[in-house]
């Protein structure tokens, strides 16, 4: 099964809201517990693109992790409050964004040297 490049970042974000509302619902809003589920999504939105869109799974993991944040968030206070909940979430869990950008990254660079390297032999 390989998705597209609009498929995967869908699958990405739409997996991200769900486990951080999951996470907001069972145990409280752990940035813990969301930074480590975020890590497998990312490797499988890494593996599960195509091979011509696979350059957008690294792109598209920092906006997943955002939009699950949402839910995750402690935002009071209305449209400021939610925002300012937003960032501080972001900053607080900047260390797994990062971990699954770059799993995801490494991913897909194995994956684009392996696809160079097939094309190359075939040719």
């Amino acid at each position: 099964m390989k998705l597209t490049g609009l498929g995967s970042g869908l699958f990405c974000i739409a997996a991200m809201f769900l486990l951080g509302y999951l996470d907001q619902l069972l145990v409280g809003a752990s940035g813990t517990v969301y930074g480590l589920l975020f890590l497998p999504v990312c490797l499988l939105t890494a593996l599960w693109v195509r091979d011509g869109d696979v350059l957008t799974a690294p792109v598209v993991a920092p906006i997943a992790f955002t939009v699950g944040l949402l839910p995750v968030t402690d935002g009071t206070g209305g449209l400021a409050g939610r925002l300012m909940g937003l960032f501080t979430g972001l900053a607080t869990q900047a260390g797994w964004l990062y971990a699954g950008t770059l799993t995801a990254g490494v991913t897909v660079l194995v994956r684009r040297m392996r696809w160079a390297g097939q094309r190359r032999r075939q040719s």
